[in-house]
């Protein structure tokens, strides 16, 4: 059984190259060069935002204003457009806007007290949180409908949310980046979630290319899915036969060809080693890491992360705020024990090295590689006149910060944002840094761009396993060509990695990152017509 799960494994992804599609390839000669000055790249990996919900009122971009109706209207299991969108959000319900996007803000504005989680009004702290979204492997296939875009709230818990959008101009980031002295930046509006569905998938795809397995995993742990591809019922959804919506893929045979079976982990699940919930683990995985391949050639590197040393256990280093014996933080975790003392918001499954033997506790990569977010803040603040940054830093914010709905709030998290991209631009590594900001999955929210595979709009590689749905993502480098430019190219998750091997001249991981565009595109990008130099 082992044996045949990771030979269809093997030939999923050697399949990339019969499905890659025009319009992949390498950079340019010129723009290799231009990626070649970058001596620092810093990776900020947001959470839970499709490109339209966050983006889409940016100026120029592919956005709200360009968006299809027919890939705007929503319709329901029978194949028939709603009158209008039903909701369930506290804070929304008892309205149906029509079917169409929609400003959250009207109904939840940023001085909303709905924190966290999207509690009703007056009960909670401001921030203008709304209600989480399902955000899962094989119900995001579902909403997609082969690049339709139109079943998106058919296929939610969360109804007719996923038309919600904010207003883009009023975000925290955009007044940043529309400051008189603002850094140059790339808007990139075809830059897609690398898998299927949620964070945990995600932020595996980000650092090695591939959906990780339970070679022989429990019967029990594994999916069920109807006749549509659906593994469960929703509030506007009835599901077909069986279902099952569990960590793993359905048992091959799957039900339809085009859906991903075998054995693996596929939504949340938690990683083998501390920190980690007590439910169901998954175990080690050994499949090779761009850590691995940055350790491998000598490249100093790092994943920080916003409140790791006290979920880590890391008594005094930065970013511990305990007690020298006992959990004093009050937001710690009420079920903490010392010295694991995890902030209450703090995920373990947005911690990908944390799943792999090489990085298990007491290894030496561990205490090198996995850090606090408050040391890579401070070496980007250094006064230094040379920047003090590792070659890659990767960094994930903790849960209030990041962005992500339901628990945090939008604009909390994009002032934090502003915070990390301030650090490294008011600092001696501008000169010569590329910082990515990009977010982890669509949080279950609309957009109206195609991925590639769905259909036949969008190019780009693909397989059973994604990409996904468009993510928003954008560059602060030196040496584009203007104030603000938009890369139109086809991106995904991967192309962050394919970026990093082609400047540190790493072999790829896998063939997603050997086939897609790195993010050199960016220096070939034209100006925004209202921002041209």
């Amino acid at each position: 059984m082992k044996g045949q799960q990771l030979r269809r494994r093997g030939l999923a992804l050697a399949a990339l190259a019969l499905l890659a599609a025009p319009g992949t390839a390498q950079a340019s000669g010129r723009e290799a060069k231009r990626l070649g000055k970058i001596d620092h790249i810093v990776v900020i990996y947001q959470e839970n935002h499709s490109f339209d919900n966050l983006y889409g009122g940016w100026e120029h971009v592919d956005g709200l204003a360009d968006a299809d109706p027919a890939h705007t209207t929503q319709f329901d299991q029978a194949g028939n457009p709603y009158a209008c969108l039903p909701q369930n959000d506290v804070n929304i319900v008892p309205a149906c806007p029509p079917n169409a996007p929609f400003g959250i803000e009207q109904f939840i504005p940023p001085s909303s007290t709905t924190c966290p989680r999207g509690v009703k009004a007056g009960t909670g702290l401001a921030g203008g949180c709304t209600r989480d979204l399902v955000h899962r492997f094989y119900q995001e296939q579902y909403q997609l409908n082969g690049g339709a875009q139109n079943r998106y709230t058919t296929g939610s818990d969360a109804m007719g949310l996923t038309q919600g959008v904010y207003d883009t101009r009023s975000l925290p980031l955009y007044r940043y980046l529309h400051e008189p002295s603002h850094p140059h930046y790339v808007i990139s509006d075809r830059f897609f979630q690398a898998a299927f569905g949620g964070s945990f998938l995600n932020h595996q795809w980000l650092i090695a290319a591939a959906t990780p397995t339970w070679p022989g995993g429990p019967v029990n742990r594994h999916s069920i899915v109807d006749s549509n591809g659906m593994p469960i019922s929703y509030p506007l959804y009835q599901a077909t036969g069986p279902t099952a919506d569990r960590v793993l893929t359905s048992l091959c045979p799957a039900v339809k060809p085009d859906l991903l079976c075998g054995d693996y982990a596929i939504n949340t699940i938690q990683p083998p080693y501390e920190p980690h919930e007590p439910t169901v683990q998954l175990p080690p995985q050994s499949h090779p890491t761009i850590g691995d391949r940055l350790s491998a050639a000598g490249i100093d590197w790092a994943w920080y992360a916003g409140g790791w040393s006290n979920a880590n256990g890391d008594v005094g280093a930065p970013g511990w705020t305990n007690g020298p014996s006992s959990c004093t933080d009050p937001d710690t975790d009420p079920d903490a024990e010392w010295p694991f003392c995890p902030n209450e918001f703090f995920q373990d499954h947005h911690q990908p090295f944390n799943y792999f033997a090489n990085y298990a506790p007491g290894t030496a990569a561990r205490a090198a590689h996995l850090r606090d977010e408050e040391e890579f803040l401070a070496s980007a603040r250094a006064s230094d006149k040379d920047c003090g940054l590792k070659p890659v830093s990767f960094v994930k914010p903790i849960g209030l910060q990041n962005e992500h709905p339901g628990y945090a709030s939008e604009y909390h998290g994009s002032d934090h944002l502003v915070d990390l991209l301030r650090a490294v631009n008011e600092g001696a590594c501008r000169k010569d840094a590329m910082v990515i900001v990009t977010y982890d999955e669509f949080g279950g929210q609309w957009d109206h761009v195609p991925p590639p595979g769905q259909g036949a709009t969008t190019p780009g590689p693909h397989d059973l396993h994604g990409p996904g749905t468009r993510i928003p993502a954008l560059v602060i480098a030196p040496g584009l060509r203007g104030n603000f430019v938009l890369d139109h190219a086809s991106h995904d998750t991967t192309s962050v990695l394919a970026t990093i091997e082609r400047r540190f001249g790493l072999a790829p991981l896998t063939g997603r990152d050997a086939a897609v565009e790195d993010l050199s595109t960016v220096f070939a990008a034209a100006p925004a017509a209202a921002d041209a130099d």
